[in-house]
């Protein structure tokens, strides 16, 4: 598959063009990619215009993951996500009750503040179990059972999958209930773009999505802040016009280059080696869950390339949490809270790194422990999102939040995922998992 973006920067840089444009380097080196990295220069075409070289990359993203449109991010799922919400929220009815969404709970903060961005209310769907503040499974049955009692219909319904411990929706079936009553789904697929290309594609915009984002630098060879925001291939709601402006509405007017060639390098891995590299990848991190079981860690992931290692009834002697133990044998995990540790794998990790990891779960020495459950309670909306983000705040000790009224998502890290969600009252439910997961302090909107 060809590279235009590639090409291009690389005939520029080998030009000797006298450089009196930005960046300000002017391809003199200091990190050492200084030379590739441009701006809109002639023939290097715009982001949110594209017409030349962006746009036959974008065509060529379009036709590797089975969409009628594919337009790229340099901001990550952040600007996707945002970019999606405004593409559905232009098309929502405004003539009766303030628009909404219904929403599976573990939606990003980047969602929170599209809808204070765009002022639209939101009506969660709660997990009937949680095991923690990273995972929602969202139901056929549970969106139909809302869409049903919800009198005005929504603009969208929103759901993240896969979530952040490796969990997957089904999102045939709610493809399926979302186009009986009208309704398009937007999917968060930040952490799935390599699902396009396991032996059959379990990619939500091939399972029925109207629009999905993917964040393509967490699980494909782009650079941090590379994205994909996708249009079905039917298209029945019409997005595809509008997208790449509602992508310019959140994004910089100066997207890295640097993010573009990398994925439209990313485009000839995909179109060349991914499938067969998937495949072994999955093979080598099945093999971790053997070592896994053995030692008696359940894996609670259903995705191929994620493992997520269950210690809600375990610690590792002698360290404060497992990310400490397998940070102490030169692994960095990807997430670690004290109940679940995730690790991350792509077919660019080694067979030192795999061993490694294998080692680790061999020699991990663990003592039961009591584990805390958790349950995601419904809280009370006093102050709709907008009102809440916008409202004079202060910083308090989250132990003290007691009824207080949240002002910015609180969250943990690195997941993003909300306990309070702006406008609504802090309980004590929200003041236990805080301290779980070592949250100390919040925004509150100011008394």
């Amino acid at each position: 598959m060809d590279t235009p973006i590639v090409d291009f920067v690389k005939a520029y840089a080998q030009s000797g063009k006298a450089r009196f444009h930005m960046p300000g380097h002017k391809g003199v080196s200091f990190f050492g990619c200084e030379e590739l990295d441009i701006t809109e220069i002639s023939g290097a075409d715009e982001l949110y215009v594209p017409e030349g070289i962006i746009l036959e990359s974008e065509k060529n993203a379009a036709t590797l993951f089975g969409t009628s449109c594919t337009v790229y991010s340099a901001g990550g799922s952040t600007q996707s996500i945002q970019a999606m919400l405004f593409a559905a929220y232009c098309r929502a009815d405004k003539r009766g009750g303030k628009p909404f969404v219904i929403a599976g709970r573990n939606a990003h903060k980047a969602f929170i503040y599209a809808a204070a961005k765009l002022d639209f209310d939101i009506v969660w769907l709660y997990p009937e179990q949680s095991s923690g503040i990273c995972s929602c499974i969202v139901t056929a049955e549970m969106l139909e059972s809302q869409l049903s009692i919800c009198g005005e219909k929504p603009f969208a319904v929103y759901i993240t999958s896969p979530d952040y411990l490796g969990g997957v929706t089904d999102i045939a079936a709610l493809s399926a209930v979302c186009r009986a009553h009208g309704v398009p789904l937007l999917v968060d697929n930040a952490h799935g773009a390599y699902l396009a290309f396991c032996d059959k594609s379990i990619h939500p915009i091939n399972l029925g999505a109207d629009m999905c984002c993917d964040s393509a630098h967490k699980t494909l060879p782009v650079f941090t802040g590379g994205g994909y925001l996708h249009v079905s291939k039917d298209d029945f709601f019409g997005f595809a016009d509008g997208v790449v402006g509602s992508m310019a509405v959140f994004g910089s007017t100066s997207p890295s280059y640097l993010i573009m060639q990398s994925l439209d390098m990313c485009n000839r891995y995909m179109s060349e080696r991914i499938r067969a590299d998937i495949k072994d990848c999955a093979e080598r991190v099945e093999r971790v869950r053997k070592v896994m079981r053995r030692n008696g860690i359940e894996d609670v992931s259903c995705e191929p390339l994620k493992i997520t290692a269950d210690f809600r009834n375990f610690t590792a002697d002698g360290f404060d949490n497992t990310g400490d133990y397998f940070r102490s044998l030169g692994i960095e995990p990807e997430y670690c809270d004290g109940d679940f540790t995730v690790f991350m794998a792509s077919p660019f990790n080694s067979e030192d790194d795999f061993l490694r990891l294998e080692a680790a779960f061999d020699n991990i020495c663990l003592t039961k422990r009591v584990c805390k459950e958790f349950t995601i309670e419904r809280s009370e909306q006093v102050m709709s999102v907008r009102e809440a983000v916008f409202a004079p705040s202060e910083v308090i000790s989250a132990s003290r939040a007691l009824g207080r009224i949240c002002a910015a998502p609180s969250v943990s890290c690195p997941p993003a995922i909300p306990i309070a969600v702006s406008g609504e009252i802090i309980t004590e439910n929200h003041i236990s998992a805080f301290e779980h997961y070592g949250i100390n302090q919040i925004v509150v909107v100011k008394n």
